[in-house]
C-alpha cells in the first residue's frame, strides 16, 4: 500500500492564507451588468428627388440636393393608355425610384422614354424603363453622342470602369430629325428640335395642359453647363419659346419647375454673359483677366443663383473659346 506524506498543519494555514489573499476582492464588482452602449439612431438617406404634382396627370421629378440627389431632373405625363417619361436621371437607383411612384399611380404600360439631349445626368437609367417596356426617343444626334461624348465628363483618362459605365447605357431605340409627334391613346405629346444646349436637344410640349418639358435648354436661377453649347441659337431658342408659351408652366433640366418670367431670366444670364465677354475681348482681355473682371459683373445679378462659386468662370472661359472660334462641341452625323 502507497502511503502519502501528510503535510504538517502549519503548513496547510499558510497555504489557504496565501491562497486568500491573492483572491482579487473587486472580482464580484468586475462581473456587474455593463452599461449599455447609446448608438445614433440610422439616419434614413434623402430621396433622390422631390415629385411635384403639375395637374392633369403630368409630374415632374425635381433632383434634391445632397449627396443622394439624382442629379438631373425628370418627370412623366400619364395618358389614356400609357406613360410617356421624359428623361432618366443620373443614377440607375434614382430610376427605379421614379417607376415605382409611377407604378403607385397608374398600372398603365411604360410605352415611352424621351432622352431631352445626351448627357449622361439624363440618360443613365434608360435600361430600367426599357426592361419595363418602354421605347426610348431622342434626337437623330442623341444615338452617335450617348456612348462617346459622355466619355469626357471623367477627365482626359477614363478608367476602364467608367468606360464600360457608359457603353452599358440604353441608347434609344427611335430617333426623329426635327419634330415628332407621340401619343397615348388621345393624349399628344409634341417633340421639337431646338439649338443651342449640346446640338440635339428635344423639348416636350403637351398641349392640353401648356406644360413645356425643357431638358436643359432652360435652367432655373442655375447657371448651366456650356460644355457643348452655342449662345446665340440658344437665346433664340428660348425667344421662341417664350414668344409661344407666354403662360406655360415650364420644367427645367435643373432647378424647380418654373415660369414665363424664370425663363426670361435665364435668357438674361446668356444674354448677359455673351455682353460682358464681348465687352472684355473688345478691351483687350483674356484668360484670367477676363474672367475675373465678368465674374465681378455677373455676381451682383446673378451671385445668389446654384453653381455660381463653382460655374461662373468656366461659362466665361467657354464663352470666351465659343467667341474665338476654338471652342470643341460634338459633330452631328451626316443625314
Amino acid at each position: 500500500m502507497k502511503l502519502t506524506k501528510l503535510l504538517p498543519l502549519a503548513s496547510l494555514a499558510a497555504i489557504f492564507a496565501l491562497i486568500a489573499f491573492a483572491t482579487p476582492r473587486w472580482q464580484p464588482q468586475a462581473q456587474a451588468a455593463a452599461a449599455p452602449v447609446q448608438t445614433a439612431p440610422a439616419q434614413t438617406p434623402a430621396p433622390p428627388y422631390t415629385l411635384k404634382p403639375l395637374g392633369h396627370n403630368i409630374f415632374a421629378a425635381i433632383a434634391n440636393p445632397g449627396p443622394t440627389s439624382s442629379g438631373s431632373n425628370a418627370g412623366f405625363v400619364i395618358g389614356d393608355d400609357g406613360v410617356l417619361v421624359v428623361d432618366t436621371f443620373q443614377k440607375v437607383d434614382a430610376a427605379r425610384a421614379l417607376l415605382a411612384d409611377i407604378r403607385k399611380l397608374t398600372p398603365l404600360p411604360i410605352r415611352f422614354v424621351v432622352n431631352t439631349h445626351y448627357h449622361i445626368d439624363h440618360v443613365t437609367g434608360n435600361q430600367v424603363f426599357a426592361d419595363a417596356g418602354a421605347t426610348i426617343v431622342a434626337h437623330r444626334n442623341v444615338p452617335g453622342w450617348i456612348h462617346t461624348e459622355n466619355l469626357k465628363f471623367y477627365g482626359a483618362n477614363p478608367t476602364p470602369e467608367q468606360r464600360a459605365s457608359v457603353e452599358a447605357i440604353k441608347s434609344p431605340d427611335v430617333t426623329y430629325d426635327n419634330e415628332l409627334n407621340l401619343y397615348l391613346g388621345t393624349r399628344q405629346i409634341y417633340l421639337h428640335f431646338f439649338p443651342g444646349h449640346t446640338g440635339g436637344d428635344t423639348m416636350l410640349l403637351i398641349p392640353d395642359a401648356n406644360v413645356v418639358f425643357c431638358g436643359d435648354i432652360f435652367w432655373r436661377h442655375t447657371l448651366p453647363n456650356l460644355i457643348d453649347a452655342s449662345t446665340e441659337p440658344w437665346i433664340a431658342t428660348l425667344d421662341l419659346t417664350l414668344q409661344h408659351h407666354p403662360a406655360g408652366t415650364f420644367v427645367s433640366g435643373h432647378g424647380d419647375v418654373g415660369t414665363a418670367d424664370d425663363v426670361a431670366a435665364f435668357r438674361g444670364y446668356l444674354v448677359d454673359l455673351r455682353k460682358d465677354v464681348q465687352a472684355g475681348r473688345a478691351a483687350g482681355e483674356s484668360g484670367d483677366a477676363l474672367t475675373n473682371d465678368v465674374v465681378a459683373k455677373l455676381k451682383d445679378k446673378y451671385g445668389d443663383w446654384s453653381g455660381f462659386p463653382n460655374r461662373a468662370k468656366t461659362n466665361i472661359a467657354q464663352t470666351e473659346a465659343e467667341f474665338a472660334g476654338t471652342k470643341k462641341i460634338p459633330i452631328p452625323a451626316p443625314k
